[in-house]
């Protein structure tokens, strides 16, 4: 036992010295900080590795033109920083989803879809200042750092009292730390940002104008989606707005005086035209039919349904518990039907059989199943297309009408090849802007949207209205075509 105590302070005295020696002042928030354990030349390592990762993934715009706007922007913003070491560099992500973020070393990344969600430059410039105060403050060396001195740590407890378990529990701590930044340091980014903004000669007053449409997105989400949470990433799951956050944000904007640039023509200009939602890449919904016209395929989806379109798979659910997950399976020869009782595995499958799904060699059975507690039936289907299975997971509740389950099987069977003159045609949805005329209305433009449900929600979240705001002639607003 006298061991045990001997070694446990020798840690103690160990990691306290970590402590002691590596910390420094970091240049841009004035506060000491530990971030030894990842030195700048390692963040540009890390960072470049990490870039080809986040290309891999998501991919980037291959509009020139505005890329090269939404850079300049940034060049602006970070022109006077407190780390003149780095080069920021800026990309914009081909995905609908509303989020931006940063790696170490200067690479800054935001999506498409808060490029069509922000009305003006400044707002672009506040969520860009944003995630460059992440990287002055250095907010990644620390929190790997201190990782790594917690993993340390682990390492040589578990020695102590001789379980490796504790090691692992305590690197899965370790682990989460490192996936998210904590409330000081979102702080420390907005007040980073807002001062990046603000020397560059940005109005100030954008940033909790962008916070409030934030904040509109991400409930106009869960609406549509008939529940509290969205399951995907977006701008406040990366970036928590606790009330405390948004209300310190909001009292430093009023110290800065009134005015400064939001070049909101300008910006609209420079967006209009873009992908808005799925794109073609990744493919996109079409009235009640998911088409990929770059892979070459389409299905139909149930009313009722909402459609989640995730980097490996389309999911799609019911208010009943009812949903239908597809995705694609390398293939290596053999047929469907050999193929089902493999992906089932040790699953009892039932009712296995040979069909054929729109010309198609495919083959599908059912077994019983739990999703969240709940008994249901799951119906396997898959389809043999070229070098991969096109597959169908269909989850079928207990109490599902007859209906219901009519509507799932007609889904897994409308799988079909899209001809080269649907290939050509199929196109995603375009944000477009227009100048209003003196007899436009919001309701009258809003029931021209191909959305369908919430679409006077859709316009005024796309602008920035107010519930009291109406068009104004002669000025410009965003809308979606296609």
């Amino acid at each position: 036992m006298d061991s045990i105590k001997s070694l446990l302070a020798i840690i103690l005295t160990f990691l306290s010295s970590i402590g002691l020696e590596a910390c420094s002042v970091n240049p841009a928030t004035g506060e000491k900080q530990f971030a030894a354990l990842m030195s700048p030349q390692q963040e540009v390592s890390v960072g470049a590795s990490e870039h080809q990762k986040i290309e891999e993934q998501y991919g980037f715009i291959k509009d020139a033109a505005l890329a090269n706007y939404v850079n300049q922007i940034g060049e602006r913003v970070t022109r006077d920083t407190e780390r003149p070491d780095v080069q920021y560099q800026f990309f914009v992500l081909d995905s609908p989803i509303v989020n931006a973020f940063a790696l170490p070393g200067g690479y800054i990344y935001v999506s498409r879809g808060l490029l069509a969600l922000a009305n003006n430059e400044a707002e672009l410039a506040s969520v860009l200042g944003h995630e460059a105060g992440h990287i002055t403050a250095r907010h990644t060396a620390e929190r790997y750092s201190k990782g790594v001195v917690t993993s340390l740590g682990a390492d040589l407890l578990s020695m102590a009292i001789g379980n490796a378990a504790v090691s692992d529990v305590l690197g899965v701590g370790a682990n989460l730390y490192l996936s998210s930044y904590s409330r000081t340091q979102e702080n420390q980014a907005d007040s980073l940002g807002i001062r990046y903004m603000t020397r560059a000669g940005y109005d100030a007053q954008a940033v909790p104008a962008f916070l409030e449409s934030l904040r509109k997105h991400s409930q106009l989400e869960d609406r549509m989606r008939g529940r509290s949470s969205s399951p995907l990433a977006s701008y406040f799951s990366t970036h928590p707005a606790t009330g405390e956050r948004v209300g310190l944000t909001i009292s430093e904007v009023e110290q800065h005086p009134k005015g400064g640039d939001t070049n909101r023509s300008a910006y609209l200009k420079a967006i209009s035209g873009l992908t808005y939602g799925d794109s073609a890449v990744h493919g996109f919904m079409r009235g009640q039919s998911f088409v990929h016209p770059v892979m070459g395929f389409a299905f139909d989806v149930p009313e009722g349904f909402s459609v989640e379109n995730q980097p490996a798979q389309v999911v799609m659910t019911h208010l009943s518990g009812a949903a239908a997950i597809f995705d694609m399976q390398q293939r290596k020869g053999g047929e469907a039907l050999s193929y089902l009782r493999s992906w089932a595995k040790a699953a009892a499958l039932k009712d296995a059989e040979v069909i054929t799904v729109q010309g198609l060699p495919a083959a599908t059975g059912i077994m019983e199943g739990q999703v969240n507690g709940r008994p249901v039936t799951i119906r396997l289907v898959a389809i043999e297309w070229g070098d991969q299975y096109a597959r169908f997971q269909i989850i079928i509740p207990k109490n599902a009408s007859s209906a219901l389950i009519e509507d799932l099987k007609r889904t897994s069977y409308s799988f079909r090849i899209l001809s080269a003159e649907e290939k050509n045609t199929a196109q995603p949805q375009r944000l477009v802007t227009f100048v209003a005329g003196s007899g436009d209305t919001i309701a009258a433009r809003a029931a021209r949207l191909p959305f369908s449900q919430f679409k006077e929600e859709h316009f005024r979240l796309l602008n920035g209205l107010l519930p009291e705001d109406e068009l104004q002639s002669g000025q410009m607003y965003k809308t979606v075509e296609g």
